[in-house]
């Protein structure tokens, strides 16, 4: 066992709106992991190879950016942040996400379920394009993201506090007696997530095996009293992203983990458990499966817009630096296209863009969403049912 029990008293409460059963005291054990800042473990050599396979799909599949693709890396940090969502539950497929994304933009209303995965998504760009940059990780970095994530949730109050309370999961609502797992005590918290922050910053262990270990470590200490899931998938690429070894691409590794979600969990609770080695194989598993799926993905993406080009090629004769062509370029990233998007993206003027759009909606590049004149939003051909693929892991 990577830590040590430590036996607490559930105070009895009559003032709880609770059945009578669960207002009584009890005892529970909390799990107080082992710090990991300067954790060391020797691979065998069977895992050492799987972590050095895996760590080299993810230089392939980042060896293929350039700055023209940047578009197909916010797609894959998209499919990341979704598929997180649906570890948690939160299930909302790609077209009636990307569909509500531009009507938030407009300024109407979205469902509660759709705010809060719209809310990872944002949270993993925060994660991602600015946590990964800070000279030193921080607790308070950590706290941003999950700020980031919780803002529209049914329970924002907790967005962006550590907790103060005891945590807990499975048994019941009202206590932690008889839970499947209890994290630390509340106290314990500060004091393990300085721990985890400093083992961000080592580069003593291989980035696959450094994230794996933080990632379940998150776990673990559940800093916060909801979204730990999210938030600690989303520090996974913080590290990643930090040791370099996916500075442009993401390996979506929560689709892989959302495939087989009771997998991942006995994973996560097999490492707590002592048996390291059982999870960083499978993490790194997990993440080769994903790059395999992310180089199939832009492969299948590239292939839509050589399509998209020929269609608007064989429409109407147009110049080399046309706006068509640069909207082409982006839609990648926006599956679902305005106006404002379109003109603040391509960096062309309004009534260029304007005109693209119609441009490639004749060549049935752009599918129209309503007939109406207003607030007009267009979706890419045949783009969104790639996205719901890979979302599914590939099936």
């Amino acid at each position: 066992m990577r830590g040590e029990l430590v036996s607490r008293t559930w105070q009895y409460d009559p003032a709880l709106y609770a059945p009578a059963r669960y207002r009584t005291a009890c005892r529970y054990d909390a799990f107080i992991p082992h710090p990991v800042g300067h954790f060391e473990d020797s691979l065998p050599a069977d895992l050492a190879g799987m972590v050095s396979d895996a760590e080299a799909a993810i230089r392939s599949l980042n060896d293929r950016s350039r700055p023209a693709l940047r578009p197909l890396a916010r797609l894959l940090l998209r499919a990341e942040s979704i598929a997180s969502s649906k570890v948690e539950g939160l299930q909302v497929d790609a077209r009636n996400l990307a569909r509500a994304e531009v009507s938030a933009d407009a300024g109407r209303n979205i469902g509660p379920v759709v705010a809060e995965v719209l809310s990872n998504i944002d949270a993993m760009e925060l994660a991602v394009e600015e946590t990964s940059t800070a000279p030193h990780l921080e607790p308070a970095h950590l706290v941003e993201v999950h700020a980031a994530l919780m803002r529209h949730a049914p329970n924002s109050s907790i967005a962006g506090r550590v907790r103060e309370v005891q945590n807990w999961i499975g048994g019941n609502d009202y206590n932690p007696c008889g839970a499947a797992f209890v994290p630390p005590p509340p106290e314990e918290v500060p004091r393990l997530l300085a721990d985890l922050c400093e083992a961000a910053e080592g580069d003593h262990l291989p980035p696959l095996v450094q994230a794996a270990i933080i990632h379940a470590q998150f776990e673990t200490i559940h800093p916060f009293e909801d979204g730990n899931g999210r938030t600690g998938r989303a520090l996974i690429h913080v590290v990643l992203r930090r040791r370099g070894l996916s500075p442009s691409y993401v390996p979506p590794i929560s689709v892989v983990l959302a495939t087989e979600r009771e997998r991942y969990v006995r994973g996560l609770t097999a490492f707590r458990e002592g048996d390291v080695v059982g999870w960083i194989d499978q993490f790194c598993v997990a993440a080769a499966q994903s790059a395999s799926l992310a180089e199939r993905y832009l492969s299948e993406v590239a292939d839509r817009q050589a399509v998209w080009r020929e269609r608007l090629r064989t429409h109407v004769p147009l110049r080399s630096d046309a706006a068509a062509w640069a909207v082409i370029d982006q839609l990648p990233g926006h599956p679902v296209i305005t106006l404002p998007v379109a003109t603040a993206v391509t960096g062309r003027s309004k009534s260029s863009t304007a005109v693209a759009l119609a441009q490639l909606e004749d060549a049935g590049v752009l599918v129209p969403l309503s007939a109406a004149r207003r607030n007009r939003a267009w979706e890419a051909d045949g783009l969104l049912d790639l996205l719901a693929e890979l979302e599914a892991g590939g099936r």
